[in-house]
C-alpha cells in the first residue's frame, strides 16, 4: 500500500471492488467481448454499489469521496483484462457525468446525474467528428437557436456507449463563425428524433459500443443548453485534464497487470531444465518493464493529488496520457513476447490487452496533438486557465 496517497479505507474499498468484479462481471467478459455488448443489468448493479458515485455530490446521490477512489475504480477495471467494458463504465462516469455535474443546471442534475448515478440512465460524451478528429475547434456541428428550441445538425464519431445510452452530451456550434468562441454544451435525450446511431467495428475493445452519430434536424428544448453560450471550448479544454489523467492510469494499471501477469508466467513455465524466470536475459527485460511502470504510476499519483486539491493541471495531465499510453504499448508488447507462442494465442491475455492497448495515445488527443499542445506550454508559455 501507498501510504502517500492511499488509506486504510481505499485499501478496503479496493478490496471489495476487486471481489466485486471477480463475481458480478469476470463471468460474463467473453460474453461481451463477443457480443460487442454490455448488458444492461451490471450499470445497474454499479449504479447500487455507489460506483459510478465515488466523485459526484451527495446531494444527487453520490458519495463525494476523494479522487483517489476513483484511481483505485480505474486500476481495477483495467486488471480484468476488458478494455472495452472498462471503457464504458469510466466514459459514462467521469466524460459524460462530468459534463452534466459541472455544466448542468439543478433541473438537469435531477433528471439526468442521479439516475446516471443509481445505474438507471447511460450517458455518452459526443465531441470527436468524421471530418475533425482531434481538432475541437474545427467542430462542424451546429446548434442553431429558433425560438425556445435549438436545432442540431451534423455527426459525431468513436463516440464511446454511442449506441446503447439514454442520453447525449453534444457539443456543437452555436455561432459557426466565432471557430472555438462559438461553441456550446447540449444534452440530448437518445430517443429525440432525427439521432441515428451507426456501430463501428474496432481493433480493440470489443465489449464497447462505439459508434458514429448523426444529428438530422434534432430539435432540443432550449433549456437543454448546458452552462453559458459560448462556453463549450473552455469546457471541454478543463475536463480534459480529468479525461486524459484517466488514460494515463489505465495505461499504468494495464501495463501493471501485463508485468505481473508474465513474472508468474516466467515462474512456472520451464525451459532447458529451468524456469523462465532464471535467465538473465528476461529477468532483466521484466526489470526494465517494471521500472517504467513504477515511474509512470508514481507520477499519474502525483497528478492527482494536485487535481484533487484543486490544481489545473491540463499540462501534466497531457504529459501523464502522453508517456503512459504509449509505455503501456512497449511493456505490453514485450509482455507477450515473453510469453512466446502463447503470448499469440488467444485464450491468453495478452493478445487483447495489446489490441485494448493500442487505442490509448489515440483516444481522448492523439500523441502528436497532445505534443503541441505541450510544446505550447512548454515553450510558448501559453496558459490555460479554468472555465468553471
Amino acid at each position: 500500500m501507498n501510504s502517500m496517497y492511499f488509506t486504510e479505507e481505499h485499501e478496503a474499498f479496493r478490496q471489495s471492488f476487486k471481489d466485486f468484479l471477480q463475481k458480478e462481471v469476470v463471468p460474463y467478459i467473453e460474453k461481451w467481448e463477443k457480443e460487442g455488448a454490455v448488458e444492461r443489468f451490471i450499470w445497474k448493479k454499479f449504479g447500487e454499489m455507489g460506483y459510478f458515485g465515488l466523485n459526484q455530490p451527495e446531494e444527487y446521490g453520490g458519495l463525494g469521496l476523494d479522487l483517489f477512489y476513483t484511481v483505485i475504480f480505474l486500476e481495477e477495471l483495467q486488471k480484468i483484462n476488458s478494455g472495452g467494458f472498462a471503457a464504458n463504465m469510466w466514459a459514462h462516469a467521469y466524460l459524460a457525468m462530468t459534463h452534466v455535474n459541472k455544466e448542468g443546471d439543478e433541473r438537469i442534475k435531477k433528471e439526468y446525474l442521479t439516475p446516471s448515478i443509481e445505474g438507471d440512465k447511460i450517458g455518452c460524451l459526443c465531441i470527436s467528428e468524421p471530418f475533425g478528429g482531434s481538432d475541437v475547434a474545427g467542430m462542424r456541428t451546429t446548434a442553431i437557436k429558433k425560438g425556445d428550441t435549438y436545432v442540431i445538425n451534423g455527426s459525431k464519431t468513436f463516440i464511446t456507449n454511442g449506441v446503447y445510452s439514454d442520453y447525449l452530451v453534444v457539443a456543437a456550434k452555436t455561432n459557426p463563425e466565432d471557430k472555438h468562441k462559438g461553441m456550446s454544451i447540449f444534452i440530448v435525450d437518445r430517443d429525440t428524433p432525427g439521432i441515428a446511431a451507426t456501430k463501428l467495428d474496432k481493433l480493440g475493445w470489443k465489449a464497447s459500443d462505439t459508434a458514429e452519430i448523426a444529428f438530422d434536424n434534432v430539435v432540443i428544448p432550449a433549456e437543454n443548453l448546458m452552462g453559458e453560450e459560448g462556453k463549450g471550448f473552455p469546457y471541454i479544454m478543463q475536463h480534459f485534464a480529468l479525461e486524459r489523467l484517466v488514460m494515463g492510469i489505465n495505461a499504468h494499471a494495464r501495463a501493471e497487470y501485463a508485468v505481473d501477469y508474465v513474472i508468474q508466467y516466467m515462474s512456472e513455465r520451464e525451459a532447458f531444465g529451468k524456469t523462465l524466470d532464471k535467465f538473465q536475459a528476461l529477468r532483466h527485460k521484466v526489470a526494465e518493464m517494471a521500472s517504467r511502470v513504477d515511474m509512470c504510476r508514481e507520477y499519474n499519483y502525483s497528478i492527482a493529488k494536485r487535481l484533487n486539491d484543486g490544481g489545473y493541471v491540463v499540462k501534466e495531465a497531457s504529459m501523464s496520457k502522453l508517456l503512459s499510453t504509449k509505455m503501456a504499448d512497449e511493456v505490453i508488447y514485450d509482455a507477450l513476447q515473453l510469453l512466446g507462442g502463447y503470448g499469440y494465442m488467444e485464450e491468453y491475455p495478452m493478445a487483447r490487452l495489446l489490441r485494448d492497448s493500442r487505442l490509448g495515445p489515440i483516444g481522448g488527443g492523439t500523441s502528436e496533438i497532445l505534443k503541441e499542445i505541450i510544446a505550447k506550454m512548454v515553450i510558448d508559455k501559453k496558459e490555460y486557465k479554468p472555465a468553471t
